[in-house]
């Protein structure tokens, strides 16, 4: 069954790339056909699907959506227009952007908040959005490991190897993950500099966007707020950011209704829900979850381990490379579920600190979802996005600029734990 289970996923990501029209059918597809043979068993479903996760999106899609029609982006999209010398500075400053909010909140989270500015700018320059809207979904997904609160993977480690937010930061008398982070980061600007080397065209904004409402604004700065304490909450319940997503969401909702007496904001709000992108990220939960249950996943991380034998610098390199490979395809979060125990078996045998191989696991699997639109759900919602403005992105253009992206950061980090953390 596992055989049977791995070629329909491999066909599952063909049909994607030969035809990424129907991305979220395949996808679903697949889930039901994984439903109906028990590779996934049916009650399993409910567990498997990360709720977490939709309703985050959910709920911030509808916050934005109301940000959107505030013309707040547009402002925003001034006030940077004012700032940079070209549209390549453009470009690398919304990805920074991106960057410094994703170290500190959900990643999708904000893809969410910043694409809609990155779009704002894009209309007024007149220019196709898909290279800047991009480099600002790679680029939350870098940092997302930077902290605690930057990523699930993150707040997974952090609790099975009882870290607190600091540690991050500084551990052991040594700098943490958050300092590989932010050089792999850094190394990135001279790649995006290259690969928007001709978009050199000026940009200038003397203007200021009339802003209708600053209550979505407040609203967005309130979940930003709210999702970092939350990270702090001991035994916060698993879906915590969702929850906390959706009920903004509808009081936000409220607050427009009193505020302006109709629904119409609320109806095109909810009109604005990216379906397509829920869909497709409800199949590749049921997708992944069937693998994790007939040991897909386990063979794969056992298989690396077994490859790096009592070697640590193989095994480290192994870890940090085979999952950027496999991140590139399989959601992160089974993934590093999977692993975490298994290192801790392997540092145990070896007599080892597990640190480094538990940094190595967290920069390849967060970074390696970088190289395909399919790879992490931030990426996800860019490209669904993207679709949603009539742009459609191969993935051999997701590539072009994820691959470099991605191995220019994993390659930073990497070098950075080995001589920081062996």
């Amino acid at each position: 069954m596992d055989i049977f289970a791995l070629v329909l996923f491999v066909l599952m990501y063909v049909l994607m790339i030969a035809k990424p029209k129907h991305r979220p059918f395949y996808a679903l597809a697949v889930a039901v056909i994984f439903l109906v043979l028990g590779i996934l068993p049916p009650k399993d479903l409910v567990s498997t699907i990360n709720w977490n996760v939709l309703l985050m999106i959910a709920g911030t899609m509808i916050i934005v959506s109301y940000f959107i029609a505030s013309h707040m982006p547009n402002l925003l999209a001034d006030i940077l227009l004012g700032k940079a010398k070209n549209i390549m500075w453009v470009t690398i400053l919304m990805s920074l952007f991106a960057g410094v909010i994703s170290a500190f909140i959900d990643n999708v989270a904000t893809v969410l908040i910043v694409a809609p500015v990155g779009m704002a700018i894009c209309k007024k320059l007149n220019m196709r959005p898909v290279g800047l809207i991009l480099s600002i979904a790679v680029s939350s997904n870098l940092q997302g490991a930077a902290t605690l609160v930057g990523d699930t993977t993150s707040i997974m480690l952090g609790d099975y190897a009882n870290m607190n937010f600091m540690n991050f930061f500084w551990m052991d008398g040594r700098p943490g993950i958050f300092f590989a982070v932010e050089l792999g980061a850094l190394a990135t600007i001279p790649v995006m500099m290259l690969l928007f080397r001709k978009n050199k065209a000026p940009v200038s904004s003397t203007e200021r966007t009339a802003v209708s409402s600053y209550m979505p604004a407040v609203m967005l700065l309130l979940m930003v707020a709210a999702l970092i304490a939350a990270s702090f909450i001991p035994n916060a319940p698993p879906m915590i950011n969702g929850i906390i997503c959706c009920s903004l969401a509808i009081i936000t909702i409220l607050i427009d209704y009193i505020q302006e007496k109709k629904a119409d904001n609320a109806v095109a709000a909810i009109k604005n829900l990216d379906f397509e992108t829920l869909g497709l990220l409800v199949g590749l939960f049921v997708v992944i979850g069937g693998l994790t249950s007939v040991g897909v996943i386990d063979n794969f991380a056992n298989l690396i381990v077994k490859f790096g034998g009592k070697n640590v610098f193989l095994l480290y390199t192994i870890i940090v490379w085979g999952s950027v490979l496999i991140s590139a395809f399989v959601d992160n979060i089974p993934y590093v579920a999977t692993m975490l125990p298994v290192l801790t078996a392997v540092t145990t045998e070896l007599g080892i600190e597990p640190h480094l191989l538990y940094f190595g696991l967290l920069s390849g699997a967060t970074l390696g979802g970088n190289i395909t639109p399919v790879g992490a759900s931030a990426n996800i919602t860019a490209v669904g996005m993207l679709k949603k403005e009539g742009h459609m992105v191969s993935f051999a253009e997701f590539i072009r600029i994820g691959l470099p992206y991605t191995l220019v950061a994993v390659i930073t980090g990497y070098l950075y734990c080995w001589f920081v953390w062996a």
